[in-house]
């Protein structure tokens, strides 16, 4: 079997606000664990303006941070460092474990509920195909459709605004693949992470991808966004439903003014 890629990490989230806040509260999925395929050697968060007030690992067990931020702060830096190994398994996660039973993976969530455009886009869908190749068939069926495209869509859009305005970003791939792969009677869930790129090592956001169930085979990856399951470029960090349960960082704060937010990202092979 081939050596392990070892990649290095750096991913630093910048807060900075108008106004000093009363109070915060943010949860950080920032953490990647260790699995069959994925060995993480060293990691670490630093928070500067706050702290960690405790960590858990919530329903699809992704590790959970909950970071307070000091009264009164003007800036919120969290920054992760670590270094992880992955091999490759052509895409193959294995078996289904965890807190969640396997059928819930199937639900509907405001993200991916599905509606016209989504039937339209399952019936496109050879049904003669055996499960996997009919997956990669809806993976494929996703990228001819939805045009990759910075800054069109927004957070809350559902798998069928994406399907509508035919463009959107890999998390907006996600999602319609998620609403799909459902319909099709397919339990299926999002995944955020970390994506060595061949053209550079800086990024300004992370990467998120799919996992389909399939018998005999366990959880398979998907990235629609590139064409591909996920190789030793991919670093698995949280699980979820849809987006919203697999955030790397959600939250809320009080206090006046707005804010502004920087995200920086280097993954680069050791």
């Amino acid at each position: 079997m081939p050596d392990p890629m070892r990649l290095s990490i750096i991913h630093t989230t910048r807060y900075r606000y108008d106004a000093p806040v009363a109070y915060g509260l943010q949860q950080l999925r920032l953490t990647p664990k260790s699995h069959n395929s994925q060995n993480v050697t060293a990691w670490t968060t630093e928070i500067t303006g706050g702290r960690r007030e405790l960590s858990f690992d919530d329903a699809n067990a992704n590790r959970v941070d909950l970071i307070s931020t000091d009264a009164g702060a003007t800036e919120l830096v969290i920054r992760c460092e670590g270094q992880v190994e992955i091999e490759d398994t052509n895409g193959i996660i294995g078996r289904h474990a965890g807190y969640m039973p396997l059928w819930m993976f199937e639900r509907v969530t405001q993200a991916t509920r599905p509606g016209p455009r989504t039937r339209d886009l399952v019936k496109s869908i050879d049904t003669d195909l055996d499960p996997l190749p009919r997956l990669h068939a809806l993976s494929t069926e996703i990228r001819e459709r939805v045009a990759y495209q910075t800054g069109i869509s927004g957070i809350n859009w559902s798998a069928e605004d994406v399907l509508e305005a035919e463009c959107g970003v890999c998390q907006d791939h996600a999602h319609t693949f998620l609403a799909a792969a459902r319909l099709m009677g397919a339990p299926a869930r999002y995944v955020s992470g970390y994506l060595m790129m061949n053209d550079r090592v800086d990024q300004d956001a992370t990467h998120a991808w799919v996992e389909a169930f399939v018998q005999g085979l366990g959880w398979i990856g998907f990235d629609i966004s590139n064409g591909i399951s996920p190789d030793t470029r991919y670093v698995r960090v949280a699980t979820g439903l849809d987006y919203f349960e697999a955030a790397p960082i959600s939250g809320t704060r009080y206090g006046q003014g707005g804010a502004t937010l920087d995200v920086a990202v280097e993954v680069l092979q050791q």
